[in-house]
């Protein structure tokens, strides 16, 4: 059955990698009762996340409504822990809802999934690997290996807001008209600039990486760092 295996929330801690930022919610723990889920506003002035009880603290680049809650897949942490050779709990990509069954990373921009009876979210942008991300797996070239990868996760706003718990069944509603997945937004920003012309006219992705792929569509692609 598609359905959600852990709810995590950031258990915050100093953030090395951004000294000026102080702290880090990228440290996120499943947690046994159902949490409120709702729209957190604007980024960097509303509530930042759109978990009640999670923590984000570099607001300028994260959280907000278009990143209200971050998923990201079961299957693709068992694949990094075959790589890594390491145990990844749920929760320690800094994902707000470890799933089951569900290709989250094949999912449409403008997928909305309906979670338990309730709440509904609508997957906006896949997740870009940085530096406090990179410092907290600590592995070699993890932002490069993460990119060529390609398996980012993704983002989701909140549609209608409702409880979360773990063991909630997940439905796909609706699928948008396009083909424009998270993957290839993904591999449009990162690794593939050929790409970068089929997101400027994807309503449902966010205007700042509408506006990122059409500065982006006649130079270079980002280079991750190391």
């Amino acid at each position: 059955m598609t359905h959600i295996l852990s709810v995590n929330l950031a258990h915050p801690r100093p953030n090395p990698a951004k000294p000026a930022v102080g702290s880090t919610g990228i440290d996120k723990r499943p947690t046994a009762g159902p949490v409120e889920v709702r729209a957190p506003g604007p980024k960097g002035t509303g509530l930042h996340s759109g978990l009640v009880g999670d923590a984000i603290f570099d607001t300028r680049n994260h959280g907000g409504d278009d990143q209200a809650v971050y998923a990201y897949a079961r299957e693709s942490l068992d694949e990094w822990e075959r790589e890594l050779g390491r145990e990844l709990p749920g929760g320690c990509f800094g994902e707000n809802l470890t799933t089951v069954g569900l290709d989250v990373d094949g999912a449409l921009i403008g997928e909305r999934w309906r979670i338990g009876d309730r709440l509904v979210l609508q997957v906006t942008c896949p997740r870009i690997p940085c530096s406090t991300f990179a410092r907290w797996l600590d592995e070699q070239r993890w932002a490069r290996r993460f990119a060529e990868r390609g398996l980012p996760g993704a983002y989701l706003r909140v549609v209608e807001p409702g409880p979360v718990r773990a063991g909630d069944p997940v439905e796909v509603v609706h699928r948008p008209d396009h083909d424009v997945s998270v993957s290839l937004v993904f591999r449009a920003l990162m690794t593939d600039a050929t790409l970068l012309p089929r997101l400027v006219d994807i309503a449902e992705l966010p205007e700042e990486d509408r506006e990122l792929a059409r500065r982006r569509t006649a130079t270079p692609p980002y280079a991750p760092e190391d």
